[in-house]
């Protein structure tokens, strides 16, 4: 596959520099968005609340699927990662807030934990752009 074939954004995230990865990829018809959090910079927003954190970070998926000209409605798979069995209920309903007219398939995944504590919530979404 050529360069050409793929195109990679970042979103400014010191993870990504750090750690090497790019925010979304867009390889043929498919985009790939990394596993996203609610931090915007430095600031985590939502701290405690996992139904906030998924909201802001299924809102940073979309925003990245933006730079490729998609939104949710081209979300055909969903992945959340979540630190609490409790906090099922509450990241279901703010994935249904983004996603319940587009239905993509899904994984929810209880994990040990993140690489900041204060983390409850990371996302990751694919999208078609056929």
């Amino acid at each position: 596959m050529t360069s050409d074939a793929v195109r990679r954004v970042q979103s400014g995230s010191p993870w990504e520099e750090a750690f090497g990865f790019a925010r979304a990829v867009a390889v043929g018809d498919r985009v790939l968005v990394a596993g996203t959090t609610s931090f915007k910079g430095d600031v985590l927003y939502g701290e405690g609340d996992p139904y906030e954190q998924a909201r802001t970070a299924f809102a940073g998926a979309i925003e990245a699927l933006g730079e490729f000209g998609l939104g949710a409605e081209s979300v055909i798979r969903t992945r959340m990662y979540l630190t609490h069995a409790r906090d099922v209920d509450e990241v279901g309903r703010a994935h249904k807030d983004f996603f319940d007219a587009v239905r993509p398939v899904s994984t929810l995944l209880v994990v040990q934990g993140f690489v900041d504590p204060r983390i409850l919530v990371e996302v990751e979404v694919e999208a078609f752009r056929g």
